[in-house]
């Protein structure tokens, strides 16, 4: 019998990419094999998000276009897991009866049974659990990239954000021991891994369970303490939970980046007070003076909500003004969408749609304009640049790479013809957009994580890494893209 074989589509926030790479491994320690990139896939497996309105609209999207893929394949099994998988429970299988698993958030190595359940029985099988069965790292991965990882910390939140549901679909904070966690960062780096994102939805909680308040700064000192670890980068952390002790951390650790995703969601105190985020405007930004008077060349990132329910035009100038005074590297902008079992969507005083979309190309204009003013700052430094997968792009007969800079800023590159995927390469900065910088490598740095590279294209083993997405992520095939 010729192998399955398998693909998996990924939406939303990093936690779903860290999931869907433990989806692949598990599927792959059941005999699947990850689809070539020009072939139907034994089995599709969609790994949901539910955090935006459009996420219902884009699943369902693509469930109808897989209906006819299926019903040319014979066989051919398709999985629904994540978020909105969770959210809908069996409310997927009536509106997609040609689901043949659905799965949620707590139970991922239920997959490959309930796979063979449903192949067996030739019925759908629904699986949803209200608790972590297992931490999903403990599961197997098949990792994305040969030198970055993701590895989490905690799952779960225990915030009650107005306007989120990711508490109901993931439940209550559960951390790691810290041991575990270091044992998994160890086994990276002997794997060839130099680059481990910590993540979780509140990273800087981490130790609540145990009431220990500086957990995360201890764990973020000993992460910089493995022999071989060269970068640490987590996300993310919750202004209300943020202390000078990471602060101190990370300006003390030299394997911690200076880089810092700390999200905003509202410059107004009326609107973080609806939003019930338990922190004002003037003390987030003291933690941006703090962090930056110990890293001054630190890149600070942030989430922004335009459209809140009652955000008036002076609220939305209140953003614009801690826009302007935090000096944001880039913002992930969102107009805000109602989800149903929030708070805020059944709040009076929604903002109409022309109004929320005329404000939030006004953010993105000002978050665009003063990311590219910073990055023009930059024009005349060096940077060490950590080459990104791919094969690069060739400008003319000129090769151009792609990576991250320490603070996490993308850099394009040419001139470096021997780097590799996972090596490092001091970069001369050239130019500046918005959004990335250019340059020319002056001097490449070999790391054990480029040979990795070069003999494993496709990484495969324990741990995780990749991208946030901007668009799906796929996971089973020979070549493997996020979005930035």
């Amino acid at each position: 019998m010729p192998t399955r074989t398998y693909q998996v589509r990924t939406y939303g926030c990093q936690m779903n990419v860290h999931d869907s790479e433990r989806i692949a491994g598990l599927l792959e320690a059941s005999g699947y094999a990850p689809a070539e990139a020009d072939a139907t896939p034994d089995v599709i497996v969609v790994n949901t998000c539910a955090v935006r309105e459009n996420a219902d609209n884009r699943l369902y999207g693509n469930l109808g276009h897989l209906a006819s893929v299926k019903r040319s394949r014979p066989g051919m099994q398709i999985a629904v897991g994540g978020c909105l998988a969770q959210k809908d429970r069996e409310g997927v299988l009536a509106r997609a009866p040609w689901v043949d698993v659905v799965f949620g958030t707590h139970n991922l190595g239920s997959l490959p049974a309930l796979l063979r359940r449903a192949e067996v029985a030739q019925e759908a099988q629904v699986e949803i659990l209200d608790a972590l069965q297992t931490f999903p790292s403990a599961l197997p991965s098949r990792r994305e990239s040969a030198y970055a990882a993701w590895v989490a910390i905690s799952v779960g939140c225990n915030n009650t954000c107005t306007f989120c549901i990711v508490p109901q679909l993931r439940g209550r904070e559960r951390d790691r021991r810290p041991g575990d966690i270091l044992a998994e960062v160890e086994a990276l780096v002997a794997d060839g891994v130099i680059e481990v994102t910590l993540l979780g939805q509140n990273v800087n909680a981490y130790g609540s369970e145990a009431g220990d308040r500086g957990a995360f700064a201890d764990l973020l000192r000993a992460c910089g303490r493995v022999e071989g670890l060269e970068r640490v980068r987590f996300t993310s952390p919750h202004p209300k939970d943020f202390t000078d002790d990471v602060i101190d951390a990370m300006a003390d650790t030299s394997a911690v980046m200076p880089s810092l995703h700390m999200p905003l969601q509202s410059g107004s105190d009326r609107i973080l007070r609806a939003m019930r985020r338990s922190y004002r405007r003037e003390r987030y930004l003291g933690i941006l003076d703090r962090v930056r008077a110990r890293l001054p060349h630190a890149a600070i990132t942030t989430d922004i909500i335009v459209g809140f329910p009652g955000e008036t035009e002076q609220d939305f100038a209140d953003t614009l003004e801690v826009v302007e005074r935090a000096r944001f590297a880039s913002a992930f902008t969102f107009q805000y969408s109602a989800r149903p079992g929030t708070p805020a969507a059944t709040m009076p005083d929604q903002v109409p749609k022309a109004v929320v979309q005329q404000r939030y190309d006004r953010l993105v204009e000002a978050i665009e304009r003063i990311a590219w003013e910073e990055n023009r700052r930059l024009v005349g430094r060096t940077a060490e640049v950590l080459v990104a997968e791919g094969e690069g792009r060739k400008d003319g007969l000129t090769r151009r790479m792609t990576g991250r800079a320490r603070d996490g800023r993308l850099v394009h590159f040419s001139g470096a013809q021997h780097a590799r995927p996972g090596d490092c390469v001091t970069v001369r900065i050239e130019s500046a957009a918005p959004h990335h910088l250019t340059g020319v490598g002056t001097a490449v740095r070999a790391t054990r994580a480029g040979d990795a590279w070069q003999a494993q294209p496709a990484a495969c083993g324990t741990g995780s890494g990749a991208a946030a997405p901007a668009g799906p992520v796929v996971l089973g095939m020979p070549v493997l893209r996020t979005g930035s």
